[in-house]
């Protein structure tokens, strides 16, 4: 007896797994076009910034394998969203909303809160060492003055 429903449960997570693959909210890989960046102070905060922020914060995403498998795939496109909602280098506007947060963005990447930390196995080169960390946040600093 316990085996039949142990078996049961399993086929119905199976089931259940394999249904959830049908809803397509996640899959929509397309990038909205750039349409502006910020006027970069150097090669060099662009590169760092595009390592560890533009999967999320710009219309130049990335979409990992992992994006096309329900679950996940919701979770990821909601967090390019929310990113992107938030700060989008590749929808700059001088004097925009974004400008306002500039204190938050060096703070969060100070204390390591971004990339989130969730986010790092799975993308080892957003994982910015201390020294590159200090080059993107003073290279932001001199970009959105």
């Amino acid at each position: 007896m316990n085996k039949k429903i142990i078996f049961f449960v399993i086929g119905v997570a199976v089931a259940l797994a394999l249904l959830i693959q049908l809803v397509p909210y996640g899959r929509n890989h397309s990038n909205p076009p750039v349409m502006q960046e910020p006027n970069w102070d150097s090669q060099t905060t662009r590169d760092l910034a595009k390592r560890a922020c533009f999967d999320c914060h710009s219309n130049e995403t990335v979409w990992p394998w992992y994006s096309n498998i329900a679950p996940v795939s919701w979770l990821v496109q909601r967090d390019t969203m929310e990113g992107r909602s938030k700060l989008n280098f590749s929808e700059w506007v001088n004097g925009s909303e974004q400008l306002r947060e500039t204190d938050e963005i060096y703070e969060v990447i100070q204390e390591g809160e971004m990339p989130p930390p969730f986010y790092l196995p799975l993308h080892p080169e957003a994982n910015l060492t201390e020294a590159e960390k200090q080059t993107l946040i003073k290279g932001l600093q001199n970009t959105l003055q």
